[in-house]
């Protein structure tokens, strides 16, 4: 066995395409975020992204993408905003974490949604989390009809706010693929606005991260490609999301709406077309993306689990990683586990938000 790294440019499309058939192979579901394109494109925003070519008798057999920091600490590529992390592995490969890190020249891999299934990395994991899905296999319908059953007031309100939306705001209108670049700039501006009311890091105040976007907007390949989908009232936007999709599965990554029409819900309205669209286009599966929110308690139909960690190298980079990053992570863990812990932060991260806006 033989591992080279590279830049992920460097990449040729005999490699790109056995990374595509590898992944395929692995029966997970079909994360864009595990594809080729989805680091190239980290790559364009990233200059330290590299990918491990691992190979057995001369054929590729492997690939892992990752970032690689000071000191030997390396981190999930496009760690932060990417939704599903982990190596592309031909079944049965026998291949260590430890061989992985030490041909990347890594003390420290560092994830935050590691994939299940990736048994390479999951000892060095810390926590597990809910990442919610709606499963639109059997058709929009079939999923109304779940939706319906198991929360009828639910169901019935987000349709009937739909509905007044339509009477007293304009023509309800919904776009599943939006190509107009200014829309992608209004979600943006959204979504900074959210960030900031809720006392959040503005991910879009980095560089790279608002780059990232604006070309995966323009990104068309069949595993990975750029969807904005957009709720009209009028001609006016009041809802809007970002995502990824490959063939089967929609992945929900940047969603915000007009407050001036928080009244009629629109958040929720643009998800429940959003499943509809998809299913039409044969996605079975939307990923709501790690994290707790009351939307997606109430739209999902099941869970995939994700994990956070790191698998390390014994040695000096090692013991620094752990000082740097494992008291932070533990307070985060602590307030997680304790509901009114965490119901008191969020309303400090609320606070700070408004005295921000003031």
């Amino acid at each position: 066995m033989h591992i080279r790294v590279v830049r992920p440019g460097e990449l040729d499309e005999g490699e790109a395409e056995s990374w595509r058939e590898l992944r395929a192979k692995s029966g997970a579901p079909a994360s864009p975020f595990m594809e080729p394109e989805f680091t190239l494109a980290v790559a364009g925003v990233r200059p330290r992204a590299r990918v491990a070519v691992v190979e057995d008798d001369g054929v590729p057999a492997g690939f892992f993408p990752y970032e690689k920091g000071p000191f030997g600490h390396g981190r999930a590529i496009g760690l932060g905003v990417s939704d599903c992390q982990g190596a592309v592995l031909r079944p049965g490969l026998r291949l260590s974490a430890r061989e992985l890190l030490r041909a990347c020249s890594l003390s420290v891999w560092e994830f935050d949604n590691l994939e299940a299934g990736q048994g390479l990395f999951e000892p060095g994991s810390a926590e597990e989390f809910a990442s919610p899905v709606i499963d639109v296999g059997e058709g929009y319908a079939a999923y109304e009809e779940r939706l319906r059953d198991r929360s009828p007031k639910f169901f019935r309100t987000t349709t009937a706010k739909e509905r007044k939306l339509g009477r007293q705001a304009g023509e309800v209108r919904f776009v599943f693929d939006e190509r107009d670049p200014s829309a992608l700039r209004t979600l943006m501006a959204w979504k900074s606005a959210q960030y900031r009311r809720t006392g959040r890091r503005d991910r879009f105040a980095q560089e790279w991260i608002s780059t990232l976007v604006r070309r995966l907007h323009d990104t068309r390949t069949p595993g990975c490609s750029g969807v904005l989908s957009v709720l009209y009232a009028g001609e006016r936007p009041v809802a809007a999301h970002f995502g990824l999709r490959s063939r089967t599965v929609l992945s929900c990554w940047f969603p915000a709406y007009d407050t001036e029409y928080a009244k009629y819900s629109p958040g929720l309205v643009l998800h429940l077309r959003m499943a509809e669209a998809a299913a039409a286009a044969g996605i079975g599966m939307l990923d709501l993306g790690r994290g707790a929110a009351e939307y997606k308690d109430a739209l999902k139909t099941g869970e995939l689990r994700v994990r956070e960690g790191s698998s390390v190298l014994p040695g000096p980079g090692a013991a620094l990683h752990r000082l740097s990053r494992e008291p932070g992570r533990r307070a985060h863990s602590f307030v997680r586990s304790r509901p009114r812990l965490a119901g008191y932060a969020q309303r400090t991260l609320g606070r700070i938000g408004r005295l921000r806006g003031d």
